[in-house]
């Protein structure tokens, strides 16, 4: 069921909010055009719009939330601790984005790849008070390493080390059954993590991202929320797959009230 912006919003710990929006928060990318969802004048002012209606949303004041220029890599980096509305050109190259305090609002855009968002517990805590992340898991992040990445970066800004004092939410990506690959990238993804080694429901070579990452977690000692929504299946989400340059959804993570940014 969506909720406004939303088809997933969670508060795990007060004032820690979580969620992964869908086509109706409209194109929240300035790289790509938008389809029948983008609204104002141009696709710069719809997405500017879209951006600036979520943060309403969250309550969290305009331009506030950061993004990155995602280039399919497993690079991580820290909040600047200003937003998308504060840049005067393009977000950092870099595919996954860790706040030490846990303060700043952050958001991964997806189509089909997976967003993951992440909160954690300080050490010695016992309520998700720690730094907080967002990653882009698409298939080349995935196997390169982003989520062990994240991780790693976590825990060096002071998340807990014992098991479960990191939680991931595995947001909805295309699943297993329906992105086709050929064999010789199922191989590949299969060698380097054999979760994700799948078939798709027509017969041929595919990928289960899915999978792949909620192995790849809990191997880490993660606790994982994963969503099974496929973006390819489901209407209220965007996809790459099924509708080119229609958008992208985002996986975002924000705190309100006292020490919010």
């Amino acid at each position: 069921m969506t909720e406004g912006p939303f088809v997933f919003r969670i508060s795990p710990s007060p004032g820690l909010h979580v969620g992964f929006t869908g086509i109706d928060a409209g194109n929240l990318a300035f790289h790509v055009s938008g389809g029948a969802t983008a609204q104002g004048p141009g696709p710069a002012g719809s997405v500017a719009e879209a951006r600036t209606r979520l943060e309403r949303e969250m309550g969290v004041a305009p331009g506030r939330t950061e993004y990155l220029t995602q280039v399919h890599s497993a690079r991580v980096v820290e909040a600047t601790g200003s937003g998308w509305g504060a840049r005067s050109g393009p977000a950092e190259e870099a595919d996954a984005l860790v706040s030490p305090t846990g303060e700043d609002p952050l958001a991964i855009m997806v189509a089909d790849c997976l967003p993951v968002v992440f909160a954690s517990r300080p050490r010695g805590g016992a309520e998700l008070t720690g730094p907080t992340a967002v990653a882009h898991a698409g298939r080349r992040g995935l196997l390169d390493g982003v989520l062990e990445a994240t991780v790693a970066r976590l825990r060096g800004a002071g998340a807990g080390d014992a098991t479960g004092e990191i939680e991931a939410w595995v947001g909805p990506g295309i699943c297993g059954r329906c992105y086709e690959v050929p064999e010789e990238m199922r191989r590949e993804g299969a060698s380097r993590i054999p979760a994700t080694g799948s078939t798709t429901s027509w017969g041929t070579p595919a990928l289960d991202l899915p999978a792949g990452a909620v192995d790849v977690l809990e191997g880490l000692g993660v606790t994982v929320h994963p969503d099974d929504r496929c973006t390819f299946e489901d209407g209220h989400l965007f996809s790459h797959r099924r509708a080119p340059g229609g958008g992208r959804f985002a996986g975002v993570v924000w705190r309100t009230g006292e020490g919010a940014a």
